[in-house]
């Protein structure tokens, strides 16, 4: 390192492997592993570097490889068993800062379930990585939900909960709580009642609860089986997201009257579905009784209706 053969970050990878390696097979063998690894250090960046390392003793003493392969891999999933945490912080605005570390096997898990989720939805997707990743992992807590096989919280199925009153569903005028305590625009509270389950509250004029009615499910069994056949996922034009994905979304919104049957829905995945709830973009039925969306006039002039033919079957 002092001739400059070597940089510092180089000389700490040979530095940690030489004690690994003399921990495992002693001080001649770790003076062999030295060696090799300050030549390779004149070719390889410290993150290739250490990477060799780790299987520097296929090269410098093969018969203690595996033995010493199998204790270093024993001992990094102990390490991380240990280290594993995850930190879920509120800010004083009410939104959630998630900090923390994962052990090898659930980040494998988390990637496998956030990566496909993760991509764009089609050329007019503007959400930078970032928000597509938090998007995505709403999609995921949404279909867990949806399940149904999460285990009871209180004695109640997991669910999240939103109080609001009916002039403020029908008339958005103000925000909707979540049993959190965490305040809901309207917009959002219109978009969640898109595919909610409904319990009517009936309160005195001090809050006090005075009847609570039967829970309606809106698009649900037989309708929702017609939806997803109707049309095979998310109908916004280009996105690829399959139904299990999707909410069902009143095009004539279900707090301005809008019934719930199969010409007055579409399916939505949950980046489309904020999108159509909080942008000009509108949705309709065609001729043929498919969805078609139309673009806001900044966007195209003309207007043109687009639809999407990715789920489109023979």
């Amino acid at each position: 390192m002092a001739g400059g053969v070597i940089n510092l970050d180089q000389a700490r990878v040979i530095a940690d492997t030489a004690a690994t390696v003399t921990a495992s097979a002693g001080a001649e063998v770790a003076d062999k592993a030295v060696g090799v690894l300050v030549e390779w250090a004149g070719q390889f960046e410290p993150t290739l570097l250490r990477r060799m390392g780790t299987r520097i003793l296929d090269h410098v003493a093969p018969d203690l490889a595996d033995a010493a392969a199998a204790a270093a891999l024993a001992a990094e999933d102990a390490r991380a068993t240990r280290d594993r945490h995850l930190t879920i912080s509120e800010q004083t605005d009410g939104r959630l800062r998630l900090t923390g570390t994962l052990d090898a096997e659930t980040a494998g898990l988390l990637r496998a379930a956030i990566d496909p989720l993760s991509a764009p939805t089609g050329p007019d997707d503007t959400r930078c990585p970032g928000q597509r990743r938090h998007d995505a992992l709403a999609d995921i807590c949404r279909l867990a939900l949806h399940t149904g096989d999460l285990p009871d919280n209180g004695g109640e199925p997991a669910q999240i909960v939103v109080t609001t009153s009916y002039d403020t569903l029908t008339r958005q005028l103000n925000a909707g709580a979540l049993d959190i305590g965490l305040q809901l625009t309207p917009d959002t509270v219109r978009r969640l009642a898109c595919d909610a389950t409904i319990l009517p509250a009936v309160l005195g004029g001090t809050s006090q609860v005075l009847d609570v009615g039967r829970q309606r499910r809106l698009i649900t069994g037989p309708l929702r089986r017609a939806l997803v056949l109707r049309d095979g996922g998310c109908a916004f034009p280009g996105c690829d997201r399959p139904p299990r994905w999707c909410a069902a979304h009143h095009i004539h919104h279900w707090a301005d009257g809008g019934p719930t049957n199969l010409h007055n829905a579409v399916l939505l995945c949950g980046h489309h579905h904020r999108h159509i709830h909080h942008t000009d973009w509108t949705v309709r039925l065609g001729d043929n009784g498919r969805p078609e969306f139309v673009p806001p006039a900044w966007l195209e002039p003309d207007q043109l209706p687009r639809r999407n033919h990715y789920h489109r079957r023979t």
